[in-house]
């Protein structure tokens, strides 16, 4: 993944020291032969199937910034359509010493148009899946799409 210009500018003055980042997640649904499809990209750091994901920038709306990141990760035009969910993530390091912890605000979106394709080298994948068909998932993304999809009220998903 590639890291934001701002962040590398950060990194020059602190060093390695923790980050609070902000970041989105964007849970895609469109209506399928089979129901509803959720977007999925596999990432090219880890090979995990996720739902997009991305850092918002300095100023940037994060609503239109679930938007841009689902263009630029998967070629696909979607719209945020509500919050779905804010949370925090657990403190995160990268083999270079760099931290993070994450404010992660996780956007149920509706597919507008496109055919998924990984764009931009983050991800090897992207493509639809029917919710009966989803690949094998951490849990902490099949909370988000629970979330996004039914509002968390009861998990749908079990691994």
């Amino acid at each position: 993944m590639a890291t934001p210009e701002f962040i590398t500018a950060l990194r020059r003055k602190i060093g390695t020291d923790e980050l609070w980042l902000s970041g989105v997640t964007a849970v895609v649904t469109r209506r399928g032969t089979e129901g509803t499809e959720v977007l999925l990209v596999r990432r090219a750091d880890n090979d995990e199937w996720t739902s997009v994901s991305g850092i918002i920038d300095p100023g940037e709306q994060p609503a239109v910034a679930a938007e841009r990141e689902v263009l630029e990760e998967a070629g696909i035009v979607a719209v945020a359509e509500r919050l779905a969910w804010v949370h925090t993530m657990p403190p995160h390091a990268w083999p270079n010493g760099d931290k993070a912890r994450f404010l992660d605000l996780v956007f149920a979106c509706r597919y507008v148009s496109g055919n998924p394709e990984p764009v931009d080298g983050e991800n090897t994948e992207a493509r639809w899946f029917a919710l009966a068909d989803m690949p094998q998932m951490r849990m902490t993304q099949l909370e988000r799409i629970d979330v996004a999809l039914y509002g968390g009220t009861e998990a749908k998903f079990e691994r």
